[in-house]
């Protein structure tokens, strides 16, 4: 098997990479698949804090043509967050909002609201 070794300024530009996406290069040493497994996980951090925080009873319809432009939307978060932590703050986001969820269904359920 042929292994290609890093140059010292392959290294360097890789610790500059954004937290995630280094964790999915190092899994994968594959740039490509690093990079669409970031989109992934921003797309699905995406939705999910859409449909926690924003999402309203829509019809069908007008609901395809929003997940269609946040997935659209996430191929240009993809670009930024190679060297900022756009991941990082969907899943801070994202756990904040998880928090706010099931402290309202509690409350809910206690009958204070």
């Amino acid at each position: 098997m042929f292994v290609l070794a890093l140059t010292s300024a392959d290294q360097r530009a890789i610790d500059k990479f954004s937290p995630t996406l280094r964790f999915f290069y190092n899994l994968t040493n594959s740039p490509a698949l690093a990079n669409w497994l970031l989109w992934i996980t921003l797309t699905g951090l995406a939705v999910l804090v859409y449909k926690l925080g924003f999402a309203k009873k829509l019809p069908l319809g007008k609901s395809i043509v929003i997940y269609l432009f946040l997935i659209i939307g996430c191929l240009f978060l993809t670009f930024l967050a190679i060297f900022l932590p756009i991941a990082e703050g969907l899943m801070v986001a994202a756990l904040i909002l998880i928090i706010y969820k099931v402290r309202l269904n509690r409350e809910k359920k206690a009958g204070r609201i």
